[in-house]
């Protein structure tokens, strides 16, 4: 009998997640991806509505998430590692160090930046992010090479694509 009711208590909370990420029509990402001459470092910055991200991790885990307490940090990092991801032009796989997250009442802001390298023509960027739980999902990356700035476009049927 209680696990029954467990059962129908946790159905519950995931429709509701599911009905929080659905409650907007237009699901949207941004990251601005940069080079940093102080640091050496090619720097990250997602830009996400926190109330998606949080359904999302719900739907993951079977648990509430609250984006702003530390336990919320692990799996958050698990998934953005596994579904944004950067190679360079030979298709060697850059490693993204996670720097940390900053939660506001409306979004989340994800950072990550690879130490020691200015990122470069040809790179490939893939960026799943939410697409996979969102089917109108669109992430827009800013990359900055050689001084320029280029804007990607990221959706169901692209989410790979190459550095300008």
């Amino acid at each position: 009998m209680i696990a029954r009711r467990l059962r129908a208590v946790v159905a519950t909370m995931l429709a509701a997640a599911s009905m929080a990420a659905s409650a907007h029509n237009f699901h949207m990402g941004i990251a601005d991806i940069s080079y940093n001459p102080r640091t050496g470092s090619t720097e990250i910055v997602h830009t996400y509505t926190g109330h998606d991200l949080a359904a999302l991790l719900t739907n993951l885990y079977g648990r509430q998430f609250d984006l702003g307490r530390p336990d919320s940090e692990a799996p958050l990092r698990r998934y953005v590692e596994k579904q944004f991801t950067v190679t360079d032009k030979d298709g060697k796989s850059l490693t993204l160090q996670w720097v940390g997250a900053k939660v506001d009442a409306d979004s989340i802001m994800i950072f990550q930046e690879i130490k020691g390298e200015k990122l470069t023509k040809g790179s490939r960027i893939h960026n799943a992010l939410l697409i996979d739980f969102l089917p109108s999902q669109r992430n827009t990356v800013n990359v900055e090479t050689d001084g320029t700035v280029k804007t990607l476009f990221f959706d169901q049927d692209s989410i790979d694509q190459i550095a300008p």
